[in-house]
């Protein structure tokens, strides 16, 4: 069975080291462990792939908010049984920086990405890892997922993004259940 992992983020230098992107973070960690070849441009479905026999890793460029877009047609080829594993890996600003949490066939939660690609695929057997950013609950979104880790909280997310890598490698290996089990803390 394939297996379709998307990273959510945002294309970019200016974007490169900030919040919204540790969807990108997370990708680029297991491509790296798992020793994937280099993302190349997929113009069709405008993503960064990387793949393999099995896994298909990719990296929309189409900005967050139309990230849908582009998991449309990674995922088209693979619509028909047996459907595919997608596994969505995206931050998350409700939960705390450096916890992370798998959750399948929930609701975008007002994820503007998530959102995208559940109007675009919609949410049958979705799976997603949850990255947390973190956010005062009265700044508004925007104010945080554009803002670059401080020297404190990089360190911890460089364990998370190593600790979210692992979590892929486990869903892939073992399943949805022995992941919660394990990375739902």
């Amino acid at each position: 069975m394939k297996t379709i992992i998307i990273g959510l983020g945002n294309p970019g230098e200016q974007y490169k080291n900030t919040r919204h992107n540790v969807g990108f973070m997370a990708i680029d960690k297991f491509a790296e462990i798992n020793n994937f070849p280099d993302f190349n441009l997929q113009k069709k479905a405008n993503a960064l792939v990387a793949e393999n026999e099995n896994i298909i890793l990719a990296k929309p460029q189409t900005f967050m908010n139309e990230s849908g877009k582009a998991v449309r047609q990674i995922t088209k080829p693979y619509t028909l049984n047996p459907k595919p594993l997608l596994v969505v890996v995206h931050d998350d600003i409700d939960l705390p920086v450096g916890k992370i949490k798998v959750v399948q066939e929930r609701g975008s939660a007002g994820h503007k990405g998530v959102e995208s690609i559940i109007q675009n695929i919609g949410n049958d057997g979705l799976i997603r890892i949850r990255i947390g950013i973190g956010g005062a609950k009265d700044v508004e979104a925007m104010d945080i997922v554009l803002k670059k880790f401080s020297e404190t909280e990089q360190k911890v997310m460089d364990e998370v993004i190593e600790k979210t890598a692992e979590a892929i490698k486990c869903l892939i290996d073992n399943g949805l259940e022995k992941t919660m089990n394990e990375y739902n803390g």
